[in-house]
């Protein structure tokens, strides 16, 4: 049996592992949990919840994660937890959807202030490589597949079995998905890769069969994207863009979004090599075909943790664009401020 204090610490290690993926030392716990403990003391409690069986430490010098009969804990003690659950669950949703009502606010103010039309994109993350995959016994015929993504994209994926694994056939699992699959992206998990996974695996084949599903699943979730646009009506404010024509055909690009991501994938892959992250296209040079006739401004914004994210304004080939790209540098300025500050208040 656990006592109140390490079993406060060894649920807040696990909360912490399953949303960033990575090992935990006793000063992130010292901040996590409402103990008032000094990380020296939280170091002895680990130490101690590490002999009981219920943390491993993967490397000498780094933190700890659960093993399986940490997950097991866990799992049991959730009913317990559930206010809780639904306590971070919320604030989560919460805090998505301040970004979203952020971000549409920003499209509404940058074509008020220019004039032109604009538009935003919520953030991707650029890394979309298997970080790490880990399997615990839920059950005798249920395992857990936690698969981190990217930078911390998490995703679990519940899994049946017909028989129950040992310890020992788990960890086998866990070694053979972590030598194949870490540091791979999704194009390079092929047929050819899985079959020799398949090979390796023998009789868990259909076990690796649902974590590859698990794990596209989770790359796709890391490159979800929306786009928000406004000030559509303000291309027709400008004489030279008065082809009806030509000016639908812009209004439907912005309107369905669906011809934007060639625009947002060179506008990304640009502006990584470029300065301050701005990228000017005039006529002919913008990637979208109903945009030729136009200018196109975009910047890119960052989050704390990597993702990023593309802000465009469109308008006439004379634009100004001074204001434009300075009205762009402030307002990247200004984001970046507001998720640093985010950050630290989390």
């Amino acid at each position: 049996m656990l006592d109140d204090r390490k079993e406060k610490i060894l649920k807040a290690i696990i909360a912490n592992y399953l949303e960033t993926g990575e090992p935990v030392g006793s000063r992130t716990i010292s901040k996590f949990t409402d103990l008032n403990l000094s990380s020296a003391t939280i170091r002895n409690e680990m130490a101690d919840l590490e002999e009981m069986g219920y943390l491993v430490q993967p490397h000498t010098s780094a933190g700890r994660i659960p093993t399986d009969k940490g997950y097991r804990f866990y799992v049991d003690s959730m009913n317990v937890e559930r206010s809780a659950e639904e306590e971070t669950r919320g604030a989560l949703l919460e805090r998505v959807d301040k970004l979203e009502s952020l971000l549409k606010q920003v499209a509404k103010v940058l074509a008020y202030n220019t004039q032109y039309a604009t538009m935003v994109t919520t953030p991707q993350l650029r890394n979309r490589q298997v970080k790490f995959i880990q399997l615990s016994q839920v059950d005798d015929n249920d395992l857990v597949a936690v698969i981190v993504v990217g930078d911390n994209v998490a995703k679990n994926r519940l899994i049946h079995v017909e028989r129950a694994l040992s310890n020992e056939e788990v960890l086998k699992l866990n070694l053979l998905l972590n030598t194949f699959l870490t540091g791979a992206s999704l194009n390079e998990i092929n047929l050819e890769l899985m079959q020799a996974m398949r090979r390796q695996a023998g009789e868990y084949a259909d076990i690796l069969e649902n974590v590859f599903e698990g794990i596209v699943d989770a790359v796709h979730q890391a490159e979800e994207m929306q786009i928000y646009t406004s000030g559509t009506s303000n291309i027709l404010r400008y004489g030279e863009l008065g082809d009806v024509q030509k000016a639908t055909a812009l209004l439907e690009t912005l309107e369905d979004k669906s011809g934007l991501e060639s625009l947002i994938d060179e506008s990304m892959k640009s502006g990584e090599q470029g300065k301050d992250g701005i990228q000017i296209y005039i006529g002919e040079e913008a990637p979208v075909q109903n945009m030729k006739d136009y200018s196109i401004v975009t910047s890119t914004y960052e989050l704390p943790e990597g993702a990023k994210g593309t802000i465009g304004i469109i308008g006439p080939k004379r634009m100004d664009y001074k204001k434009v790209v300075q009205t762009l540098k402030d307002l990247t300025d200004e984001l970046d401020s507001i998720f640093r500050k985010n950050e630290k208040k989390e």
